[in-house]
This record gives structure tokens, C-alpha cells and sequence, in this order.
């Protein structure tokens, strides 16, 4: 049954009573609970390096290292999300409560990906491909709010239900 209601607002809840059990019930739910911040983790300390290494031009292995490291981390979170919303919603992607966060999940991976892409198929200058960084981080930073305040709304939604 989609979508669900409170009784007491007629509000539209994010996840149905099945949905929520299936959420609860998954290992995957647990894995993009430790991972998200992980990834986080990753992505100040090298958002860190790569500002430094755009300030004063040093440190750009470390940076193009710390780059690849959050692309590796970002591609193993959005597989390990698909997963998860497979077991939740029944579909791999763009399920109706996360589609607008898959569709800007694409524009985040696009950007990481083209700067692997640069760093190893092309011969794009250090700047360009650190700006590539600065790029992805951006729109990477706009997709973890939109889940940040999806996470937020389940609460207020439980706490309605309750």
C-alpha cells in the first residue's frame, strides 16, 4: 500500500509499515549507517588536501590519492544503497521515496567518475582534475543533505506514528 498516511495529520509517510519492517530488518540498513559517515570521514580529509594543494600547489599525490580513495568509497555506498533499496522498496533505483536523491546521486558519480577518468585515461593538468575534485565534492555535499534531511523526516515520522 503506497503512499502511507499518520492517522493524526494525514501527512504522507516516507516509508510504508512494510517498508519500515523491511528497513529495520536489513543488514543493508546497518552497512549504509557506517559507511555514510566513513565516507564523510574521507571526504573532509581530502577536501583538506585538495584545497592545500590548490593554495599552495604541494601535496598532490596525497590529494589525487585521497580523491580515489572517496570515489572508491562513494561507488561502494551507492551500491550497497541500490542494494538496500532493492530489499526496502522493492527496486534497485529511484524508488518514489529516494528518487530525487538516486537522481542527484548520478550527477555525483558522474563528476568522481570523470575525475578517475582524468587522473587515469587523460593527461588533463593537476588544476583541472583537483577542480574536477572541487566539483564532485560540491554536488556531493548537496546529496548528503538531501539524505541527512530524509533521515530527519523518517524520524519525525516515527515519532508522529508513535
Amino acid at each position: 500500500m503506497r503512499p502511507s498516511q499518520t492517522p493524526q495529520s494525514g501527512k504522507i509517510q516516507l516509508y510504508t509499515p512494510e517498508e519500515r519492517v523491511r528497513r529495520d530488518a536489513t543488514v543493508w540498513t546497518l552497512i549504509q549507517g557506517l559507511l555514510a559517515p566513513i565516507q564523510f570521514l574521507v571526504f573532509v580529509v581530502s577536501l583538506v588536501l585538495v584545497v592545500r594543494f590548490l593554495i599552495t600547489g604541494e601535496g598532490y599525490a596525497m590529494a589525487a590519492d585521497s580523491v580515489v580513495a572517496k570515489t572508491a568509497l562513494l561507488y561502494l555506498i551507492m551500491i550497497t544503497g541500490a542494494v538496500w533499496e532493492k530489499i526496502v522498496f522493492g527496486q534497485y533505483l529511484f524508488a518514489p521515496a529516494f528518487f530525487w536523491e538516486d537522481v542527484f546521486s548520478f550527477a555525483v558519480i558522474a563528476l568522481h567518475t570523470l575525475y578517475i577518468f582524468g587522473l587515469y585515461g587523460t593527461n588533463w593538468s593537476p588544476l583541472t582534475l583537483m577542480l574536477i575534485a572541487l566539483a564532485a565534492y560540491a554536488t556531493y555535499v548537496i546529496n548528503a543533505g538531501q539524505f541527512i534531511l530524509k533521515l530527519r523526516r523518517a524520524r519525525l515520522d516515527m515519532e508522529a506514528v508513535a
